[in-house]
């Protein structure tokens, strides 16, 4: 391969050769080494595996892993066609089989809740955290005999409220492979348990407020950016009252009051399905917030004869 390059023994831009086995380029007419260990940053399509159908060009495994035994660079020693029988020589199945069986489980649990994190559109920090506590818990505690779906879930959910992305049991159960939402509650509330008694004091896991999960609920119902703004406001003021309830059922009040303002109504039931809450619940958090409409709703949104016109609860 050539170009050209100015080069200062023949004082003129001549034509240069790039040596990649040297990392030199040199001047083709002269021979001074213009530039010497040089990086070639191109790459590099060879294929290592001769001796196989493989054309896969990747020369390196994944990144090292700090929660497995072994750091997640172990070799594994793949069998070659022509070889004969469905098994490897007996010497190299015993080295092959020197594998921890500990990382073998940690990997698969660190697959199952990279796939729910996937699902529902979490960063990898969440994913991160999600694995280290579960390692934690597998290390103080071996989890044989519990449901290992809802375990899992329940390490994805407690990674969420701890990086301040935190999703509703139900988020969470609709990708934990068949795990109830009373299961993962359970499965939260012994983990929970299991780690304060390793630090010998309470865990933190990050409070949580209705505006958190407003936009995606919001976006789920196809709400207007209007509407998305007036509820987002409404959330704001109503975290002044003294009103008891969980984020979550605050939030989907907040929802059916903005969305029985305009020409989108949402039915409770749609809200509920949505949300997780119960239709009941809705309607209990509404009651509590009518009192307070025309102080926490924007009047950009709605005047008082519309909150007027409003049914009662």
């Amino acid at each position: 391969m050539s170009d050209s390059s100015y080069c200062p023994d023949c004082k003129r831009s001549t034509e240069v050769v790039f040596d990649h086995s040297a990392g030199d380029t040199v001047c083709s007419e002269c021979g001074l080494v213009l530039e010497s260990h040089s990086i070639d940053e191109t790459s590099e399509w060879r294929t290592f595996a001769n001796e196989s159908g493989d054309n896969d060009p990747n020369r390196v495994g994944g990144p090292s892993n700090p929660l497995l035994s072994d750091s997640g660079l172990t070799t594994m020693i793949s069998k070659t066609k022509g070889s004969g029988g469905d098994s490897l020589p007996s010497g190299l199945g015993r080295w092959q089989s020197r594998g921890s069986a500990a990382d073998r489980n940690l990997l698969h649990a660190f697959n199952v809740i990279a796939t729910m994190a996937d699902r529902l559109g979490l960063v990898n920090t969440i994913k991160d955290r999600a694995n280290e506590i579960y390692k934690k818990v597998e290390d103080q505690k071996p989890l044989r005999g519990r449901n290992q779906d809802a375990i899992l879930a329940a390490c994805l959910y407690i990674a969420c409220r701890q990086e301040d992305k935190p999703r509703t049991v139900k988020e969470i159960c609709s990708v934990a492979n068949g795990a109830t939402k009373k299961e993962i509650g359970r499965a939260k509330e012994y983990i929970v348990k299991q780690l304060e008694l390793e630090m010998g004091q309470s865990m933190e896991m990050g409070t949580i407020h209705a505006g958190d999960f407003l936009k995606r609920f919001c976006s789920h119902l196809s709400m207007s950016k209007q509407a998305v703004k007036a509820a987002e406001e409404t959330v704001q003021k109503s975290e002044e009252l003294d009103i008891r309830r969980s984020p979550i059922s605050l939030a989907a009040a907040i929802i059916y009051i903005i969305t029985q303002l305009s020409e989108e109504k949402k039915a409770v039931k749609d809200i509920s399905l949505v949300t997780g809450v119960a239709e009941g619940t809705v309607r209990n958090v509404y009651k509590d917030l009518y009192p307070h409409l025309s102080k926490i709703i924007p009047n950009s949104y709605a005047n008082e004869e519309d909150i007027k016109n409003l049914v009662g609860p």
